[in-house]
């Protein structure tokens, strides 16, 4: 069997993309990149031409739409500056604007023939004889061939003569005519589609698809993406089977001694602890305990919040021992809080991804999952999200432990997203009444990677922080919120 053979790529000088890509597109081959306005595509083909630019080659951008003016002002909003080696090609001059007799439309490319606009466009190739071209854009060219024979027939009389050129060329589409010919996808050698959904509140959410690569392997499914000041940032989608190192899967203590004989002796690197319960229960306070517990013995830690202000949260743990100012300080601790309504789930997961594989993190720490959730547009694939990430962080060697603040406070409790299967670890936190007091109790529900206590025991959040009891052996039903009391003595903590 002959050994299997790739085209050079190019690479689009977005990170991601070429993730994606696996390496780039693929060179001297015609590429079609389409959206409608404001996904983002002439973003896109800037950093191509520019990446192009910075290893050596030269660009051409044809534009049928945009000024040159304009296209420089779009640059410059990026903090790029479009050198001699990228030169921008107007199709139409300005001045065509102005003539009288040419006013009947509102497009400048329809003022030419089909015929002149394409030997334009030759000429200008003729002229500067670049490596990477982008055409801006074939709505334009669509329109001016009136019928969807004659604009096969060009596509393909474009690609071929780029092919003789040793051109890569990227095609922008804006898919902003009434026609559904899609006769450039059969014809390109890729199809990258871009889409932008608006949710009910929040920014816009965009994302991408390879619809089609010949020749190469690519990673299928959407991609998120954003554009910033530098431009666009692809997060790939995240595969967890492409991600698998060796650890030691070593014992993780939380620093509470009857804490960790309830967990069998503490939680496993390279496992993921889910803590749930009502509001105020202590399951952000506990998974601080693992977090400093962490960072005391040497290690590094991550926490994303998404429900807390990040303030209030530094003063409230400070004022129960844990001084988590101090550890980002030293380097040992890194904090971000995250805005739900302006984040995405594959932005989300590429932060914890840099974390863990760039600053060498083995404990993370959600807080919480429902402010997750709210980021997910179609939340019935946050599951499916969440899997990927914690198979992720275990085949990594990461702890990680995730809150989930359920509905109700006595009693009968829901959830508003059922996770607890993809745990390896479930900690319940409960209220219930006793002696005149709402009382708060800790149970271990599942463990996959060991034995533990499956006794409730009592909690309480003092000064001094979290202090765990003896088990509630002489009481019933303390889950349901109103236990009956079965024994001689209540053996209740006191108030801290």
């Amino acid at each position: 069997m002959s050994a299997r053979q790739t085209l050079p790529r190019s690479a689009t000088g977005i990170d991601g993309l070429d993730d994606i890509l696996e390496g780039g597109l693929a060179q001297n081959r015609l590429h079609l990149l389409e959206g409608t306005p404001g996904t983002g595509k002439t973003t896109i083909a800037l950093q191509f031409l520019l990446a192009g630019a910075r290893s050596g080659e030269t660009g051409l951008y044809v534009s049928l739409a945009e000024t040159e003016e304009e296209l420089r002002a779009g640059a410059a909003s990026h903090g790029w500056s479009i050198d001699k080696r990228v030169t921008i090609c107007e199709l139409v001059p300005p001045e065509s604007v102005l003539d009288p007799d040419q006013h009947q439309s509102l497009l400048y490319s329809s003022d030419l023939e089909l015929g002149e606009t394409v030997e334009r466009i030759f000429s200008a190739i003729e002229q500067h004889r670049p490596q990477r071209i982008v055409i801006d854009s074939l709505s334009e060219i669509r329109l001016l061939a009136q019928s969807s024979l004659r604009y096969r027939r060009q596509i393909l009389a474009l690609k071929h003569y780029f092919a003789r050129n040793k051109s890569t060329v990227i095609t922008l589409d804006d898919l902003t005519t009434d026609s559904t010919d899609r006769a450039v996808h059969s014809i390109a050698h890729s199809v990258i589609h871009l889409d932008q959904l608006a949710p009910n509140y929040g920014a816009e959410r965009r994302r991408l698809r390879v619809a089609k690569c010949r020749g190469q392997s690519f990673r299928g499914g959407y991609h998120d993406f954003i554009i910033g000041a530098g431009g666009v940032q692809v997060f790939p989608r995240l595969v967890a089977a492409e991600h698998r190192v060796g650890f030691s899967g070593s014992v993780l203590k939380s620093g509470i001694a009857e804490l960790d004989a309830l967990l069998g002796g503490g939680l496993t690197a390279g496992s993921s602890t889910l803590i749930i319960g009502p509001a105020g229960t202590g399951k952000s306070l506990l998974t601080l305990q693992y977090l400093a517990a962490s960072v005391r013995r040497g290690e590094r830690a991550a926490l994303f919040v998404f429900d807390e202000e990040l303030g209030l949260l530094l003063s409230r743990a400070k004022s129960l021992g844990i001084d988590l100012e101090a550890m980002k300080g030293e380097g040992k601790l890194f904090i971000e809080q995250l805005d739900a309504a302006e984040l995405s789930p594959g932005e989300f997961s590429h932060r914890v991804r840099r974390c863990v594989d760039q600053e060498n993190i083995r404990t993370v720490a959600v807080d919480s999952l429902n402010g997750y959730q709210a980021s997910m547009p179609e939340e019935q694939f946050l599951i499916l999200h969440l899997h990927e990430l914690l198979q992720y962080l275990n085949r990594r060697g990461a702890a990680t432990l995730l809150t989930v603040a359920q509905h109700g406070m006595m009693g009968d409790m829901r959830q508003p997203v059922d996770v607890t299967y993809l745990a390896d670890t479930v900690l319940m936190l409960r209220y219930f009444e006793a002696m005149g007091r709402v009382r708060r109790a800790i149970s271990v529900i599942k463990k996959r990677t060991g034995s533990h206590e499956d006794t409730i025991r009592e909690f309480t959040i003092g000064e001094q922080g979290i202090t765990v009891g003896q088990p509630l052996v002489e009481f019933q039903g303390v889950l349901r919120g109103i236990p009956t009391y079965l024994g001689s003595k209540a053996p209740l903590m006191e108030n801290p």
